[in-house]
């Protein structure tokens, strides 16, 4: 555990500006997914090691001005942009107001920072100003690169850039990640786009996975397992994936694979969890409803909706396999919850999460966008008892062992400590 100083452990500002942050967020929501997640996991993690931190976040509709977790731990919100909700791709036309709000509120408080941890190329742009205003280090996670994801990207050019503006994107990407005092990288893979891409030398990153949460995601007992699927409606041939309702995500590429998994498993149907209730994410569901009809697969998919957060574990022990199909994924973190509760996963070959497990003993991986190939990876641990009860067991193993929190907090802490100056080093026993 953190032994604080007499000097007090110091204090942490963590950026996250978009998408709906708070003490128990709605996960679904719009651009409120594994990344929200992740800085309330670390944050709580940094507060158990004796350090103060406030994840600061964008005030709209009619969000408190703060929730307080703990007593060393807020989210406080900053109003900017307006009242209504704003998307990440959008950010740019409000930073700067960000920035100036943030400083006006911040001289009307007591206390400082002592290092900025920024999450996502908004925050870090914006983190970026701030840190250089208040001489503190800035660490700058960015979760995902805007070069991978255009990259991934089918469609018009002009109409994907105007969507989703990657070259501005892209710029200011760049800007931050040769600003800021060290980058952590969520995968090897994205090290390597951030050193081809962006031009970021390999002393200046550190590769950091995300965490989990060690004591929600456990294996159960087969006789637990079998009430759970009875409950929520699960067969021994399902295949499950959860979600926001994103093209990346590659839901379209797991129903296109449902013909050819039904040629190895006729019983073989979909459990898809995707989106939230808002009316883009309808118009996304209706469109892959379509595409099932075409394909005559419709009737084998069961569309869940928006699982609430306390139904997560149970969902990921029901299903027999759980799939990643995404076209691109800047780690994975469902992945590694179902994998923790002992179900056997297969996974994108897009986006470097593979390369951290053994084919075969942890996980399997597959190419998605080859729906063949990837219907075959699904049916082989619905086929073979043996195989998934290898995947159950090492998986669980794995996923506790390498992203459990405070592992992961504690590796970050070290980075932390090699920019803060004056500010008095963590020590942690045991």
């Amino acid at each position: 555990m953190a032994r604080m100083n007499p000097q007090g452990a110091g204090s942490i500002l963590l950026l996250s500006i978009h998408g709906y942050v708070a003490a128990e967020p709605e996960l679904g929501l719009p651009d409120t997914g594994g990344q929200v997640v992740f800085v309330l996991e670390l944050a709580k993690q940094f507060a158990e090691f004796g350090y103060r931190v406030d994840i600061v976040t964008r005030r709209f509709a009619d969000q408190p001005e703060s929730d307080e977790i703990s007593d060393r731990l807020r989210i406080w919100r900053i109003p900017f942009g307006g009242p209504e909700f704003i998307r990440k791709e959008d950010m740019h036309d409000h930073l700067d107001e960000f920035v100036t709000e943030f400083l006006d509120e911040l001289r009307a408080r007591p206390g400082a920072y002592d290092a900025i941890s920024s999450h996502y190329w908004d925050a870090g742009y914006a983190g970026q100003r701030i840190a250089e205003e208040l001489h503190i280090p800035h660490i700058h996670t960015p979760h995902s690169l805007g070069w991978w994801k255009r990259e991934g990207m089918q469609g018009d050019p002009q109409e994907i850039e105007s969507n989703y503006r990657f070259e501005e994107r892209i710029r200011k990407e760049f800007l931050t990640f040769r600003r800021c005092d060290h980058v952590i990288a969520t995968t090897n893979q994205q090290m390597e786009v951030l050193s081809d891409h962006y031009e970021v030398p390999e002393r200046h990153m550190t590769m950091i996975p995300p965490g989990i949460d060690e004591g929600r995601y456990t294996p159960v007992t087969s006789a637990e397992v079998s009430a759970i699927r009875r409950q929520l409606g699960f067969r021994s041939n399902d295949v499950y994936t959860v979600g926001r309702a994103a093209a990346n995500k590659g839901y379209d590429l797991l129903i296109r694979a449902l013909p050819e998994l039904r040629e190895v498993i006729p019983e073989a149907r979909l459990q898809l969890a995707v989106g939230a209730n808002s009316r883009s994410d309808h118009r996304k569901i209706e469109k892959w409803k379509a595409l099932a009809a075409e394909l005559g697969v419709d009737e084998h998919i069961r569309w869940l909706g928006y699982v609430e957060d306390e139904q997560m574990a149970d969902h990921y022990r029901a299903a027999p396999v759980f799939a990643l199909p995404s076209r691109y994924e800047p780690f994975g973190m469902t992945a590694i919850e179902a994998m923790a509760c002992g179900t056997p996963c297969v996974v994108t070959v897009h986006g470097g999460l593979e390369e951290v497990f053994d084919f075969g003993s942890q996980a399997l991986f597959a190419d998605p966008k080859r729906s063949r190939e990837y219907g075959v990876m699904l049916s082989m641990s619905l086929r073979y008892p043996r195989l998934r009860e290898r995947l159950s067991i090492d998986g669980a193993r794995f996923a506790r062992r390498m992203f459990g929190w405070r592992s992961i907090a504690r590796r970050t802490l070290d980075v932390f400590d090699k920019y803060r100056g004056g500010f008095d080093p963590l020590q942690i026993a045991g």
